[in-house]
């Protein structure tokens, strides 16, 4: 039980370092928060995300993958293949962040879990029909990420910013992007926390209670915004535009607060799946069907994650935030908005996508509306590289960790 926390805990601060420094990196390349102003942004919003809205997808990585019945008679191989599986995905994440390659932690924990599964229980342990749903959303996140980004740019680059009054235009429009972020933010946790408080809503009134937060968001927004001072008509364009990226600056930072949450509540799962899987065997003695994930978990998976980013994420950060194309607020807002719809949604539906294809798609969709000269096509093709590596590297070094644990342990 030891071994798995502390594979598990190794796992979340491996997240840390590379799967949210993709998703704080686009704000830190805009020049809209320092590095340490995203540590403080991802301690708080990862954290919360993780503990409050982290059990649906959880459950998915823990009991979704693999069939738990096929080790009833061996249960002892399931807490070996999850810990492989752990240790596996962070080595592997370990070495991909000191080479700033932004590789995905749900690729990598799959892939290891995937690999274990096979070499202890043959091809049937796998649900294979989970694993091929997981594996169509690799592909539809950052489609659907990069489709969003793209439109909503285009629109916003077509009458907003590109108007003869850019920054009156702007101020009009930004509490109305407050308000969508809000509701897409307040709808998850009414939608997950809940679970939690043991209160019980129906549709209606949780659109009214996350319409109410959007509208109170929106008008703390009116304030910040007209602090802004008007557009003097005497500064050149250039300078001008400079007001327009402070007003988007604080709407990216908004959405870095609302991306951080749907990171956490999404990618918690990939530490504290395997691990909720192998403390709960260990604890019972055989395989349980269902368990409840204690919370005791969600916060060290938290906490984890926060620690990993704080301590290491600089590198992957700076391959998002600068390398993939030129970033401002309102370009790094508009990934991010993309972003944070398509990793919420799949939170409500406990599907575990990656957030590294996400952010990458959001990205890649804001510089092809800029035009395909804006975006550095090489180093997209070396992150969809790492892609492809990361799934067979998760799975080999889950079958050589798996094999290590069988021999140290016995069974």
């Amino acid at each position: 039980m030891i071994v798995a926390a502390v594979a598990g805990l190794y796992m979340a601060w491996a997240i840390g370092a590379n799967d949210v420094a993709n998703a704080m990196g686009t704000s830190v390349g805009s020049g809209a928060l320092t590095l340490k102003q995203a540590v403080v942004v991802a301690a708080i919003f990862e954290f919360a995300g993780a503990v409050i809205a982290g059990s649906s997808v959880t459950k998915t990585v823990r009991k979704g993958i693999i069939d738990p019945e096929v080790f009833a008679a061996t249960p002892e191989l399931l807490v070996y293949g999850m810990i492989a599986a752990l240790m596996a995905a962070a080595v592997w994440l370990s070495v991909a962040s000191k080479f700033g390659w932004p590789v995905s932690t749900t690729h990598s924990i799959v892939g290891a879990i995937v690999g274990f599964a096979v070499v202890a229980a043959g091809t049937s342990a796998v649900e294979w029909s989970k694993v091929g749903k997981i594996v169509a959303s690799w592909v539809t996140s950052p489609l659907l990420a990069g489709t969003t980004a793209f439109v909503m740019f285009s629109l916003l680059r077509r009458f907003v910013i590109a108007v003869p009054d850019p920054l009156a235009r702007t101020k009009r429009v930004a509490p109305f992007l407050v308000f969508g972020t809000t509701v897409i933010i307040s709808l998850v946790t009414l939608w997950k926390g809940l679970k939690h408080l043991k209160l019980d809503l129906n549709s209606t009134q949780t659109a009214l209670v996350a319409i109410a937060f959007s509208v109170l968001a929106s008008l703390v927004s009116v304030v910040l915004i007209n602090r802004i001072p008007d557009e003097d008509p005497e500064v050149e364009p250039e300078f001008r535009y400079k007001r327009v990226e402070k007003v988007f600056a604080i709407l990216q930072i908004y959405t870095a607060c609302a991306v951080a949450f749907a990171h956490g509540s999404n990618d918690v799962a990939n530490s504290i799946g395997p691990m909720a899987a192998a403390v709960t065997t260990i604890r019972e003695g055989a395989i349980v069907s269902t368990a409840t994930v204690p919370l005791w978990m969600l916060l060290a998976g938290g906490t984890g994650i926060v620690i990993g980013l704080g301590t290491y994420g600089y590198k992957v950060m700076e391959t998002v935030g600068t390398r993939i194309t030129h970033l401002t607020p309102s370009r790094g807002y508009t990934a991010e908005f993309a972003a944070a719809v398509t990793i919420v949604v799949a939170s409500r539906f406990g599907l575990p996508i990656s957030t590294t294809h996400t952010l990458v798609g959001a990205v890649l969709g804001v510089g092809l509306a800029r035009g395909l000269a804006a975006t550095n096509m090489g180093v997209v093709g070396q992150i969809a590289l790492s892609w492809l590596v990361t799934l067979p590297a998760g799975a080999a070094l889950a079958i050589v960790f798996f094999y290590l644990l069988k021999f140290s342990f016995g069974g």
